[in-house]
């Protein structure tokens, strides 16, 4: 870009100012963890719900790596890693004991072609 570091720097930090640059992470390999299996799991509330108190138990939930709140018959997707297949039936039984959670449908990942903006390292 033909910029010093200062000018990189200076920019840099108007954009962590600004909320455009709201963090910095470290991509790991998860299998590296011990996570070997990934799930994608849909939750399907009960008709009376608080959805703050199904947020704050999936927030709590260390296998929860991410949680999108959706339109649709589910209410969230939550992306689950955890070592192995006994632990992935720990989890979804814990999810399903979480008051509000009428069920769960989980969808085993086979194999990850990419992850994040297609691929893309940050």
């Amino acid at each position: 870009m033909g910029l010093s570091s200062p000018a990189v720097h200076e920019r840099v930090g108007k954009l962590e100012a600004a909320g455009v640059v709201t963090g910095y992470r470290a991509i790991v390999d998860p299998s590296a963890l011990g996570l070997n299996v990934t799930a994608l799991v849909s939750v399907i509330e009960s008709d009376a719900v608080d959805d703050t108190g199904i947020e704050e138990a999936l927030h709590a939930m260390p296998e929860v790596e991410d949680c999108w709140r959706v339109a649709g018959s589910e209410g969230y997707v939550l992306k689950v890693r955890v070592s192995d297949i006994p632990a992935l039936e720990a989890t979804l039984s814990a999810l399903n004991r979480i008051r509000g959670v009428a069920r769960t449908r989980t969808t085993v990942v086979l194999s990850t072609k990419w992850e994040g903006r297609h691929g893309r390292e940050a």
